[in-house]
C-alpha cells in the first residue's frame, strides 16, 4: 500500500512542469503514488504530462475538458482519487529538494496527534532568482492546534503554499468544502480546518522552492482586491468559531486594513464597494478601525511618495 499520495494540479505551467514532476519522482522516500491533474490548459502541458503516462509511480492522469475555475476544486478531485495515508499537494510551478518527503514524514510521525508537517521555502521569481526565504527558530518542533492557529495562521500565514506541506488524509473528511469556492485564500481556510484537528510539525529546513510569476492566481487576486474579501471572511470565521481571541482578531483585522489602504485606489470600484463595508463592521467590539485608520492612511501616503 502506498504511504503518500502526491497530487500535481496543473494549469498552463508547461514551462515549469517537467522540473516539478522530476523533483517529485526523485524523492529519497519512494513509497508514493503520483496523481497529475490538468485543468484544461491551453499551452503544451498535455504533451509534457503524457511523457510520464507509463511511469510506474503515476496512478492517475486526468485532463479536464472544461476549466474548473478554481485550483481548490482540483485539490478536491485529487484527494478523492488518493490512496495514501498522507497527502502532498505539489503545485505545478514549484519544485523541491529530494529529501522533502522524507523530512516531513519523519516529523509527522513523531507524534500520533500530528496532522500536518511542513518545511521552509525559498521564494523564487520567474527568472529563478531567490527573493527571500522563510525560516523557523527550531530545526524540528511540534505545536499544539490552538497555538499553531493563533501564531502561524491567524495573522501571518506560515504555510505559504501547499508544496511545502503534507497532511493526514483522514483529516480531510472532517472539513467544510467552502474552501473550494475561494479563488485566492482557499488554501488558508483549508489549512486552518486541518490544523484545528491536531498538532502540526514544523521543520526548519529549507526544502521547497515557491515560484511566483505573472501567471500565478494570487497575483491576479491582489490586483482585483479579491484577496481582501476572502481574507476578511476567514478572519471573521475564525473569530466566530472561537479559534482566535479578541487580541488576535484585532491584529489580523488591522493587518488586512493596513494592506488594503496601500492599494485601495488601484482596486476596481465594484470590489471596493464590497470591501469597505466589511472593514466598517468588525465582529469584535474591541476592534475600532478609527484607532488604526490614520496610521494606515499615513503608511499608504508614504508608499505613494
Amino acid at each position: 500500500m502506498v504511504e503518500v499520495s502526491v497530487i500535481i494540479p496543473n494549469f498552463n505551467h508547461s514551462a515549469f512542469l517537467k522540473q516539478r514532476i522530476d523533483s517529485v519522482l526523485n524523492q529519497t522516500f519512494q513509497n508514493f503514488e503520483l496523481i497529475i491533474l490538468d485543468d484544461c490548459s491551453t499551452d503544451n502541458s498535455k504533451d509534457v504530462i503524457k511523457m510520464y503516462s507509463s511511469h510506474p509511480k503515476v496512478t492517475h492522469i486526468v485532463f479536464n475538458s472544461v476549466n474548473s475555475g478554481s485550483p481548490f476544486i482540483q485539490w478536491e478531485k485529487g484527494i478523492n482519487l488518493a490512496k495514501g495515508e498522507y497527502i502532498w499537494i505539489a503545485e505545478s510551478d514549484d519544485w523541491c529538494e529530494p529529501s522533502l518527503l522524507e523530512e516531513l514524514l519523519t516529523g509527522i510521525k513523531k507524534d500520533k496527534d500530528c496532522v500536518i508537517s511542513y518545511c521552509q521555502m525559498y521564494y523564487i521569481n520567474g527568472d529563478n532568482a531567490i527573493k527571500w526565504q522563510s525560516s523557523h527558530h527550531c530545526l524540528s518542533e511540534i505545536v499544539d492546534s490552538k497555538d499553531f492557529i493563533e501564531d502561524y495562521l491567524a495573522v501571518k500565514v506560515s504555510i505559504y503554499n501547499a508544496s511545502m506541506a503534507i497532511f493526514k488524509k483522514d483529516m480531510f473528511n472532517n472539513i467544510s468544502r467552502e474552501y473550494t469556492t475561494y479563488k485566492f485564500s482557499g488554501d488558508r481556510l483549508f489549512w486552518i480546518q486541518i490544523a484545528r484537528q491536531g498538532k502540526t510539525h514544523i521543520s526548519g529546513k529549507l526544502l521547497n522552492y515557491f515560484r511566483k510569476h505573472d501567471k500565478d492566481v494570487s497575483t491576479k487576486a491582489y490586483k482585483s482586491g479579491l484577496n481582501f474579501i476572502e481574507e476578511l471572511k476567514i478572519v471573521n470565521w475564525m473569530y466566530q468559531e472561537k479559534l482566535i481571541n479578541d487580541a488576535t482578531y484585532d491584529q489580523a483585522f488591522k493587518k488586512q486594513y493596513k494592506e488594503y489602504w496601500n492599494v485601495k485606489n488601484s482596486i476596481d470600484p465594484v470590489n471596493r464597494n464590497l470591501i469597505d463595508p466589511m472593514f466598517r463592521h468588525p465582529l469584535s467590539s474591541k476592534t475600532n478601525i478609527l484607532r488604526f485608520l490614520l496610521p494606515a492612511m499615513w503608511n499608504a501616503y508614504k508608499k505613494r511618495k
